[in-house]
């Protein structure tokens, strides 16, 4: 059950047949040849909302396109990479990943809403978000040959322990695993979906929104073994001057307010 599994861990793993092994491979091979291009190459990926382009820290790399599920957003992008000509193969393979993604991801929305009886808010909830499709790239960790020293997790960290901000994330990994989901109970457990699954994360807006009623998990990503691990994220956040407000219908005497409403770009 969706609703139970993003009660009380906040996640669940989706098999999504439409990610099919073919497309997978596409963008598997489209991103390891973006993150071999020069850093200043890559720095031209910038964007005028923050965190929404190139970042660059310790083992961690990414590049971000918004609404990557328009042609013409991904081909803007490929413009930053390569000014002459883009890059077409890359640019469609992008798009069509990201249109299955944001396929699920409002399936997904649609059900949770539906299953807490505020169906009358779906229309205006769905046409409040963009889209921020991100390529990540980690790094295996440096060799530790010091027996004296356990396993040091801080260098072995590929991205520091962090709930999401926006309102739902969909991961999928390629290959490698390293993704870790905080439990209530303070357990970190390892995440291994299958290559033709994806994890949906409830993230803090929608936990917001929803007054508390989803619980949105801490993760993290640990690097062992020698090998680079690839994932991609379609992250779905609220545009600008929206305001998240929990429903009436969410708000009893069992379930007082939790949060004002805010801003997402104040949160």
């Amino acid at each position: 059950d969706v609703r139970k599994a993003l009660e009380d861990y906040g996640c669940f793993e989706a098999s999504f047949d439409k990610l099919s092994v073919e497309l997978n491979r596409s963008v598997f091979e489209a991103m390891e040849d973006l993150f071999e291009l020069p850093i200043p190459t890559k720095q031209r990926n910038v964007s005028s909302k923050p965190f929404h382009g190139y970042l660059c820290h310790n083992l961690y790399e990414s590049l971000g396109i918004n609404d990557a599920n328009v042609l013409e957003k991904v081909n803007d992008f490929t413009q930053q990479l390569w000014p002459d000509h883009g890059n077409k193969s890359i640019s469609e393979t992008i798009h069509r990943f990201s249109e299955k993604l944001v396929e699920l991801d409002l399936m997904v929305r649609r059900m949770i809403m539906e299953s807490f009886g505020i169906e009358n808010y779906i229309d205006e909830h769905l046409n409040s978000t963009y889209y921020l499709t991100r390529l990540m790239k980690y790094t295996s960790p440096p060799d530790d040959d010091d027996d004296d020293d356990d396993d040091d997790e801080e260098t072995k960290l590929g991205l520091r322990s962090h709930t999401d901000k926006n309102i739902i994330t969909i991961l999928h990994q390629y290959q490698v695993d390293g993704l870790e989901v905080k439990t209530k109970d303070d357990k970190w457990i390892k995440v291994k979906p299958s290559q033709d699954s994806v994890l949906v994360m409830v993230g803090d807006s929608l936990c917001a929104l929803l007054n508390g009623r989803l619980h949105s998990p801490y993760h993290r990503v640990i690097m062992t073994g020698k090998k680079t691990r690839y994932s991609t994220g379609l992250f779905s956040i609220p545009k600008t001057g929206v305001i998240i407000d929990s429903p009436e219908e969410l708000v009893d005497k069992e379930h007082p307010r939790i949060f004002k409403p805010f801003e997402y770009t104040d949160f």
